[in-house]
């Protein structure tokens, strides 16, 4: 095996890995975002957003006596 093949052997196993790493970040991408639809369409128990309150607001309570 001269020295050519070996550097296209290597370019090769390098773009295919590059594919592969690709194809698994679109796929998580894309399951992440069906489960977002799902979990919508199923009307699931969202935690309500704090960002608008007042400080204190949504905190715990200690209600021991």
């Amino acid at each position: 095996m001269d020295l050519v093949s070996m550097v296209s052997d290597v370019m090769v196993a390098k773009a295919g890995a590059l594919q592969t790493q690709v194809a698994t970040t679109l796929l998580k991408q894309n399951l992440d975002a069906q489960k977002s639809t799902v979990l919508t369409l199923l009307g699931a128990d969202q935690q309500p957003s704090l960002a608008n309150v007042g400080a204190g607001i949504g905190g715990n309570l200690n209600i021991s006596v």
